[in-house]
């Protein structure tokens, strides 16, 4: 008997219970922890989308989220030799 579809029948016993704090279904009873579907928030968690709006906070928060001004001209520097 593999761990495929035909063992799914004899899985009777629980690995979570209700949790104290938020009367979830989350506390792990083996584990004592909270973090069930940890795969499944994994896949819609950030990052998994567009993230449109965070995706360009660590550039705006380098230049101290600066907005609206011009870029000062660079004056022309002796290129390095080597």
């Amino acid at each position: 008997q593999g761990k495929g579809t035909g063992s799914f029948g004899k899985r009777r016993n629980k690995t979570h219970t209700l949790c104290v704090r938020c009367g979830r279904r989350s506390f792990h009873l083996q584990k004592s922890r909270y973090n069930w579907s940890e795969k499944a928030i994994r896949r819609k968690t950030t990052g998994t989308g567009r993230m449109r709006y965070l995706r360009h906070l660590p550039r705006r928060f380098k230049s101290g989220f600066r907005e609206g001004t011009q870029a000062a001209p660079r004056t022309k520097g002796v290129a390095a030799s080597s």
